[in-house]
């Protein structure tokens, strides 16, 4: 899936973290797996606007990077699980292709495969236990690459993952929480579901509240921890 070339008249919706206050003055590529996270990591930048690169599968962003032309790319953000290839393949041959270029990579699977964790081309790794349970730390993955150091969430350096509790979800916040992980804004969920935009708002507010999480990615990816939702 390539979502470039519909960022300019995309709803960017609800910024989940901070980034869009780092500087990043080069390009921005980011590659994830399906339209949900891939939707939902764009959104972290606030603006669409450095982004020019926003796809699923790691040969279409090897393409991108290829092409860069004379504004390069400075950051690639992707997940260790794509619709096609991988996260990790995809950042050793990036940086092989543009050395100059930072990265950083949510791990899913909360683990780095043996054969990359001393690698010098691997900068910043997040597991996505820590993304969960910590509001920021894609923000400071980011600030670190481009600050010229390495990076890796917490659960990654201890080897100890945070507690997950799980909670009971209503019929209704399960319903809601499934349309999230499809990649629906909360537009789009008052469509399906027949109601207001504020009604449908409130769904969404309620969720994160009941899940203890602060953005709809960390919904998502709790869900997909507790069992309660597949992407």
């Amino acid at each position: 899936m390539d979502l470039t070339p519909f960022l300019a008249t995309a709803d960017k919706g609800t910024h989940e973290e901070g980034l869009e206050s780092i500087d990043i003055p080069g390009r921005v590529a980011v590659a994830a797996k399906g339209r949900f996270l891939l939707r939902a990591m764009c959104r972290t930048f606030g603006g669409y606007s450095r982004i020019t690169c926003a796809v699923t599968d790691q040969e279409a962003c090897l393409e991108y990077l290829a092409a860069e032309g004379d504004d390069p790319y400075q950051l690639l953000v992707c997940t260790d699980y794509l619709e096609s290839g991988n996260g990790f393949d995809l950042v050793r041959e990036a940086r092989q292709l543009h050395p100059k270029l930072h990265a950083v990579i949510l791990a899913l699977g909360d683990a780095i495969p043996a054969e990359c964790s001393e690698a010098p081309w691997l900068e910043a790794v997040v597991a996505e236990a820590d993304f969960v349970d910590d509001q920021q730390p894609l923000q400071a993955a980011v600030m670190a690459v481009l600050g010229g150091h390495s990076y890796r969430s917490p659960s990654l350096r201890t080897g100890i993952l945070p507690y997950l509790s799980c909670p009971r979800l209503t019929p209704r916040e399960y319903e809601v929480l499934d349309l999230l992980a499809s990649g629906l804004s909360d537009r789009e969920i008052a469509k399906r579901l027949v109601v207001s935009d504020e009604t449908a708002h409130t769904y969404t507010k309620r969720l994160l509240q009941t899940l203890s999480v602060h953005n709809r990615l960390q919904a998502v990816l709790k869900g997909m921890r507790c069992g309660m939702v597949k992407i």
